[in-house]
């Protein structure tokens, strides 16, 4: 696939990352990250690796649309992992009750 990153067109292949990145020891992720095999990789690390060109010449963007258009899983940096289930809202019986406390079980 032709893409363009930071006004150079690159001939990107799926295959071609993946060979690009084996071996490459994930940098710690601050923003958007892509799934490459089964490591997730900032975009920027992956950008640096498959144009060998500075960081700061490309935009996370750029590399995420490319990865993306690839096939490859690509994530933003909002996303986090999924919440704790939120337990339903109590009915004012049930609220009232909770407040009261449990009764103190009956001796025999």
């Amino acid at each position: 696939m032709r893409c363009v990153i930071a006004r150079f067109p690159f001939d990107l292949t799926k295959f071609g990352v993946l060979e690009s990145m084996k071996g490459v020891k994930p940098e710690p992720i601050t923003g958007e990250s892509v799934i490459i095999g089964r490591t997730h990789y900032p975009v920027k690390q992956v950008g640096e690796v498959i144009t060998r060109q500075d960081r700061r010449d490309f935009t996370g963007g750029e590399v995420t649309r490319a990865m993306a258009r690839l096939g490859f899983t690509c994530r933003s940096g909002q996303e986090t992992a999924p919440a704790a289930p939120v337990a339903p809202p109590l009915t004012p019986l049930e609220n009232a009750s909770a407040l009261l406390g449990s009764p103190a079980p009956l001796e025999v």
